[in-house]
């Protein structure tokens, strides 16, 4: 092989070698541009998705108030819903649910409930309050009665029924099937204890906020409610049953004992 050859196969050999290094690079820094997008897009859907759970964060206490003791006023999307309407100051007939945990004059009062009731409100109450909330006009179509331990669905409201009772007291009888309601409202579970001790069945309920009571006397006590709510791990956490039964004082031991993580809220 003479030398002009060799030098021509030598060059063939170099401009292969050339093309295929280009040909590499580019095809890495198309990789590598699109590694770099796809990282921005993952962090744009991060952020994004982020953004939505702060504002939905945001949006869980929105409409909430209590209004007095154990009753509870939640207003979303457009809707109305009581838990156990009691001392309520002015007519309302807003109510488009209403929720009771059982019959004890001040979960089931039935001037207040006339105060928040309109002609197609629905309620959902234990089986000793069938009678008398018929008795108030309400259709037998507009009245469920519940159990503990039970799932079910209003129009786009979905709910449980977990029971409430005491332990070492006679008060809230566990065969009396009084209970407390887990209602999901968009994706958000709001449980509302009723009265109740410290059970199983209440410690192992998953949800993002809880109305738990802290007065002591007919329920558990402050302590034994925060102590309770620190193992659940809801987002935030609201006492009830004060101000006739049990003190502001509570409603702050209670607060005041949860752990970092968990929100802590005296509603007005």
């Amino acid at each position: 092989m003479n030398k002009k050859v060799v030098i021509i196969f030598a060059m063939v050999i170099f401009a292969l070698f050339a093309i295929f290094a280009y040909i590499n690079e580019v095809k890495v820094n198309k990789e590598i541009k699109q590694n770099q997008e796809e990282k921005q897009e993952d962090k744009k859907t991060n952020e994004v998705n982020s953004a939505d759970e702060e504002r939905k964060d945001d949006d869980i206490m929105d409409g909430i108030t209590l209004n007095y003791q154990s009753s509870i006023r939640i207003e979303k999307n457009g809707k109305v819903i009581y838990f156990d309407p009691y001392k309520i100051e002015s007519i309302k007939n807003d109510a488009d649910y209403i929720f009771i945990t059982h019959s004890h004059y001040d979960h089931y009062s039935e001037d207040d409930v006339k105060k928040v009731m309109k002609n197609d409100t629905k309620f959902v109450v234990t089986s000793d309050l069938e009678n008398k909330v018929k008795v108030l006009g309400v259709s037998n179509d507009n009245v469920l009665v519940v159990y503990p331990n039970e799932e079910h669905k209003i129009d786009d409201i979905s709910f449980e029924t977990i029971p409430a009772y005491n332990i070492n007291k006679t008060y809230h009888k566990k065969s009396y099937n009084w209970v407390g309601y887990v209602i999901d409202l968009d994706g958000v579970k709001y449980y509302d204890i009723g009265d109740s001790d410290v059970t199983d069945e209440f410690k192992n309920v998953s949800c993002d906020v809880i109305f738990v009571p802290v007065g002591g006397t007919y329920t558990m006590t402050d302590s034994e409610a925060a102590r309770a709510v620190n193992e659940m791990k809801p987002k935030y956490a609201i006492p009830v049953h004060y101000g006739e039964v049990g003190s502001n004082a509570n409603a702050e031991n209670f607060v005041n004992g949860l752990n970092d993580d968990i929100t802590g809220v005296i509603l007005k």
